[in-house]
């Protein structure tokens, strides 16, 4: 089989083995649908609070799943076969993403529509966040695999990734929530797509290099 193809399914299925990703689609619907009932009804109040808060639950949701991503790979000599497949190692980094994206971005795209709803969006907004949200989990999880790759080698390195990886996440939070604000959403969308573009391209070329020294 295709080695990317093969990285693929076994990192798609191991994200829905045990309910994997319910997890962090959980942890992306409690923060957001329960909030109108700890704030109250007051729409004007729920329109400024929520989409700073649609876009931080959906950053914490992914950096609940980074942790594991190359660590499990390099504990069990998974890693070791990635750098001897004839693949470039770049290739199946960027496989392991695309898993993780549709494992778990695509659930919590899909759940961001009843989130803004509950948050008191404009209906007419609504395809615009879920649309902005699709490429900021892709922007998310590119930046993601460098701090994942990086800290592979460390227990517990859930913070460490934080680190790493949340200043990379502030340009999507803030143009994903100027879409979710309705201000300008063509220009933000745009700024989002490079961001998205960025990190995909970027994001496997260097996490692949973490993984080479990690293997060392």
């Amino acid at each position: 089989m295709n080695p990317f193809l093969a990285t693929f399914r076994r990192d798609f299925a191991l994200h829905w083995a045990g309910g994997g990703v319910l997890a962090p689609l959980g942890y992306f619907l409690g923060a957001t649908l329960l909030v109108p009932l700890a704030m109250g009804p007051e729409r004007t109040l729920l329109a400024a609070a929520g989409p700073p808060l649609i876009w931080i639950a959906a950053a914490l949701a992914v950096l609940a799943t980074l942790e594991r991503v190359f660590q499990a790979d390099l504990e069990d000599g998974s890693l070791d076969q990635m750098l001897l497949s004839p693949a470039p190692l770049e290739a199946l980094v960027l496989a392991k993403g695309a898993a993780l994206w549709i494992a778990v971005g695509v659930p919590i795209v899909l759940a961001g529509a009843p989130a803004a709803v509950a948050l008191q969006a404009p209906p007419e907004r609504v395809a615009a966040i879920v649309a902005s949200l699709g490429l900021g989990l892709a922007a998310f999880i590119g930046a993601g695999l460098v701090g994942a790759a990086v800290t592979a080698g460390v227990k517990r390195g859930g913070v460490l990734i934080a680190l790493i990886v949340v200043p990379f996440f502030a340009p999507p939070i803030i143009f994903g929530s100027a879409v979710a604000s309705g201000d300008d959403i063509d220009a933000a969308l745009s700024v989002l797509a490079g961001c998205a573009l960025g990190a995909v391209a970027l994001g496997p070329i260097a996490a692949a290099a973490a993984l080479r020294l990690q293997a060392e």
